[in-house]
């Protein structure tokens, strides 16, 4: 007699698709953070610049949601890389409780050559993927988000 097959959504369910998530996460910055290490940063500040390239944040609220950070470790964040010269502070005109985050000549050169290291992650992470797999990943994990926003 032949064992049924196990049901995998009703496995995923009971917490396992939160392990794999988190898992792929963690091992994606981990691999990312040593990439930039000879650029001197770090993949959360990576995430910062390359946001505010993309015009995807530009307030602390707003990288807040991108990068999933609360506002004091955000501001933290801000703090480290304001230090490093790399980002900069100014007057929101449109909310004078609140700043604009812009970035600085030298992060600005800087994210090219960021993206190119963290592509070089990306495609070591997909490598052995068929364009039939790499299709079904990304159908997967965007099927994951629709229904997490529907969620809410």
């Amino acid at each position: 007699m032949k064992k049924p097959k196990p049901d995998v959504v009703s496995q995923l369910s009971t917490g396992e698709l939160g392990f794999l998530v988190t898992g792929v996460r963690n091992a994606i910055w981990a691999s990312i953070d040593r990439e930039l290490q000879p650029l001197d940063i770090t993949t959360a500040q990576f995430v910062v610049f390359n946001s505010i390239a993309k015009g995807k944040g530009s307030t602390i609220g707003e990288l807040c949601r991108v990068i999933g950070y609360d506002s004091g470790a955000m501001t933290r964040l801000l703090d480290r890389i304001e230090k490093k010269g790399l980002v900069r502070r100014v007057a929101n005109p449109d909310d004078r409780r609140s700043y604009l985050i812009e970035l600085t000549e030298e992060s600005g050169a800087l994210v090219p050559q960021a993206r190119r290291q963290v592509q070089k992650v990306f495609a070591a992470l997909l490598k052995g993927f068929s364009d039939d797999e790499a299709t079904a990943l990304k159908a997967a994990l965007e099927k994951i988000l629709e229904n997490a926003a529907s969620a809410t």
